[in-house]
């Protein structure tokens, strides 16, 4: 029970790391650009580096668990990026962040699918789900606690890269734990591994629909900051709080589905959750009035139900077995939106403005509403047909 806990926790912290690099973006590339003395618009593109590096890493372990042993795997990858966050303290240039945040980004991109896999493993099918969507725990409350800091730290005049030096405490503790603990096997078993041929074609339309909903997501919370202080006249603090507040929604939400999933089911929640979250994020650009986005945030992040993992769950029954390389592709289409959205969004607002980026992620969620509820009707008709 003790090793559970353990190898458990360091999955969480897996997931707080990543969040601990994406959450703080649209909060410091202001300052960003400032201290290198460059348009906002290349700062956020600069973070390519780290999305791109995330795709990179999500790619390399879709072969990767089969030949290394997790906790080996697992030491070297946050041993590496704990050096590397704790070398931006020494103010590189531009060029030097930007690799930096390649390195990170592969780490984070491998050890993402790892702590995914340790829990398919470490848990029972009824159990899964809800262990899947209580990491995403993990995810919202670093989005709040990294939010917070970056806010902090530049109100109180710090470096821009004061968020990611605690991240680099927390990748330091992964190691820690990860060295005490003992990992299950992640060797694929070629005897009962779905093939990549068999699977049907809803996973593969969960794979795009992740990659949206993480797009529209990133896209939004990247220059939410920028917009609410540039169109609405919030300050740099209250509109970098906004990014905060949704975390907190979202860790709000996924304490509600962890409890909820056993007595509505998945497929309920995915439901609500698609519509709610293209929904609840129309009024972060429709409304004008900046005392209302605070709690307008936080009913955004709570809309979207931790949406993420219950896709993930859902699309994990599709395979009769829990499939490493199910659960890794789904993650690789989740990573690749985040991965394109720094440039994408940098290219869009350099045109238009902050307000446009905001207006395309929600029609990018209307659209991948559309697509989800179009899965779950050809998984039921597929149900129905079955013998």
């Amino acid at each position: 029970m003790a090793n559970q806990i353990r190898i458990t926790a360091t999955s969480f912290l897996a997931y707080f790391v990543m969040s601990g690099m994406l959450a703080p973006i649209g909060i410091i590339s202001g300052p960003m650009a400032i201290a290198f003395d460059v348009p906002v618009t290349e700062i956020t593109a600069q973070f390519s580096w780290l999305t791109m590096g995330i795709l990179v890493g999500a790619v390399l372990a879709l072969g990767m668990f089969r030949w290394v042993r997790l906790r080996v795997l697992v030491l070297c990858i946050y041993v590496c990026l704990t050096v590397c966050l704790v070398s931006l303290a020494f103010q590189p240039t531009l060029n030097i962040v930007g690799l930096v945040l390649a390195v990170v980004g592969v780490g984070c991109g491998i050890g993402l699918p790892a702590a995914a896999v340790v829990i398919s493993k470490t848990y029972a099918a009824e159990q899964r789900a809800s262990m899947l969507v209580i990491t995403d725990g993990a995810f919202s409350v670093a989005g709040i606690i990294c939010a917070w800091l970056a806010v902090t730290a530049l109100a109180q005049g710090m470096a821009w890269h004061t968020s990611y030096l605690f991240v680099a405490g927390m990748a330091g503790l992964l190691v820690v734990l990860a060295a005490v603990s003992r990992y299950p096997e992640s060797s694929d078993d070629v005897s009962i591994e779905p093939s990549v041929a068999s699977w049907p074609l809803t996973a593969w339309l969960c794979i795009a629909a992740l990659a949206m909903y993480t797009f529209a997501q990133n896209t939004m919370l990247w220059w939410l900051p920028q917009y609410a202080q540039t169109e609405l006249g919030l300050s740099a603090r209250a509109a970098g709080g906004l990014v905060g507040q949704f975390w907190s929604g979202m860790f709000v939400a996924q304490i509600f589905v962890a409890w909820s999933v056993f007595k509505l089911g998945v497929e309920r929640l995915l439901v609500v959750g698609v519509v709610s979250t293209a929904i609840f994020s129309v009024p972060m650009w429709w409304v004008e009035e900046p005392q209302w986005l605070v709690g307008l945030a936080a009913l955004w992040g709570f809309a979207n139900l931790g949406l993420l993992k219950i896709v993930l769950s859902y699309a994990s029954q599709f395979t009769l077995v829990a499939s490493p390389k199910l659960v890794s592709s789904l993650l690789l289409g989740a990573t690749t939106g985040t991965a394109i959205s720094p440039w994408v969004s940098s290219q869009l607002v350099a045109v238009s403005n902050a307000g446009a980026a905001l207006q395309i992620s929600s029609l990018v969620y209307a659209l991948m509403a559309v697509l989800l509820l179009l899965v779950r009707g050809l998984n039921r008709r597929a149900d129905l047909a079955a013998p």
